[in-house]
């Protein structure tokens, strides 16, 4: 495939991706933030009728009475609204997604030969199976611990840390953040398809076979809900984390993946209490103050004793920059399957040598996340004489 045709694809997909994935997330905020208003109804008949909840709220210019019935209604509705194809389209675009970019680039984008000796089709069914054996883990997790919350919550923990670790030892530092995301992302929709919806037909079926349904299909259906409601925010950094190679490019990368990820999630737990009434303010304040240490412990730390030593000539600079970096970015990409400079970010002068140092240094040096994958085989060494060159004041002829 070609770049050009790659783009559009890697566009289009991006962008369905991003508009299902806002109409699920927004879903998972408004129902469970509508779950956690509702209170007893205040009308003997509608607790009668088995409404378990009621709540009234403003929006659109129009108020609006909600009621929650506590099983079903004693009569179904003609028309009923699923909430469904905001996940499913989300999931397929994000595997789409994952095709266009990280599949058909892998020796690119997934594959880091200094990590793991994959070839494209083996990094790929790897991928692959990780997706469908998350989501075997997680609901073998569920059905067998789903009864007592914190250790279940442990047990998700240990798993997803064991997967960040696995992920960090067989891919790139940005495939491996995509890829645990992917797998958290499955889990969500594999709630929505294989728990959730079943467990709503479950209620319709008996309603319409004049059967009392049963409440355990429903209520499992609100468990996992709520399990989709607490991984918004991790799978949220995930998807934007190739922005920020600090983090994936760090050499501890798994760890900081799983410690933002927590993060994520103890902030939705704050307003998961808010929406409850309780005002935890001691939990973003935590949560801010963790944000702050992995901050401080990641900062990239100056190797002295790579940028002392005699003065770097620009040309030994200029020769690493247009063997290691120009293939890529440059005016005339010559790397396969590169058509324009990613980024715009162009490599080809002193003059944009210079200007873009403190970029080199970020990108090349402190995480390593350039070259991506190391495809053009940047060695240390070279690494330590940009870095020195860079500490020298990037100075050109």
């Amino acid at each position: 495939m070609d770049a050009y045709t790659n783009g559009w694809l890697d566009l289009l997909v991006r962008w369905l991706h991003v508009i299902a994935a806002i109409a699920w997330i927004g879903s998972s905020f408004y129902f469970i933030a509508l779950d956690n208003h509702l209170r007893p109804p205040k009308d003997p008949r509608d607790a009668d009728e088995g409404v378990g909840g009621e709540a009234w709220e403003v929006h659109g210019g129009g108020f609006y009475r909600v009621h929650k019935y506590r099983v079903a209604p004693p009569k179904l509705p003609e028309e009923l609204l699923w909430f469904k194809w905001e996940a499913y389209t989300t999931w397929l675009s994000g595997f789409a997604l994952l095709v266009v970019l990280y599949y058909v680039n892998a020796n690119t984008y997934l594959i880091d030969k200094s990590v793991a000796d994959l070839s494209q089709w083996e990094a790929i069914a790897i991928s692959v199976a990780l997706l469908a054996a998350a989501w075997v883990v997680y609901d073998v997790l569920c059905r067998v611990l789903g009864r007592n919350e914190l250790l279940l919550a442990a047990a998700l923990l240990a798993f997803v840390t064991l997967s960040a670790w696995g992920a960090g030892h067989l891919f790139s530092g940005r495939g491996a953040y995509i890829q645990v995301g992917a797998m958290v992302g499955t889990m969500m929709a594999g709630n929505v398809f294989f728990v959730i919806i079943p467990a709503h037909w479950e209620l319709v079926r008996a309603k319409e076979a004049g059967r009392e349904p049963d409440p355990a299909p429903g209520l499992r259906g609100k468990q996992r809900s709520v399990h989709n409601n607490y991984l918004t925010l991790p799978v949220l950094f995930t998807m934007i984390s190739n922005h920020f190679p600090f983090t994936y490019g760090h050499s501890h990368a798994w760890l900081i993946l799983v410690a933002l990820m927590v993060i994520g999630a103890w902030v939705r737990h704050f307003f998961n209490l808010r929406h409850t009434g309780r005002n935890a303010w001691w939990i973003p304040v935590t949560a801010a103050m963790g944000i702050a240490l992995v901050a401080v412990l990641i900062r990239p730390q100056e190797n002295k004793a790579s940028t002392s030593g005699p003065p770097v000539a620009f040309a030994q600079v200029r020769a690493i920059v247009a063997q290691r970096c120009a293939v890529c970015h440059s005016a005339h990409p010559t790397y396969s399957g590169i058509d324009t400079a990613p980024k715009g970010v162009e490599l080809d002068t002193p003059t944009e040598i210079r200007q873009l140092a403190p970029r080199i240094k970020q990108q090349a040096i402190d995480s390593k996340a350039m070259p991506l994958s190391n495809v053009t085989k940047m060695t240390q060494a070279e690494r330590d004489l940009l870095a020195r060159w860079i500490a020298q004041g990037a100075k050109i002829p």
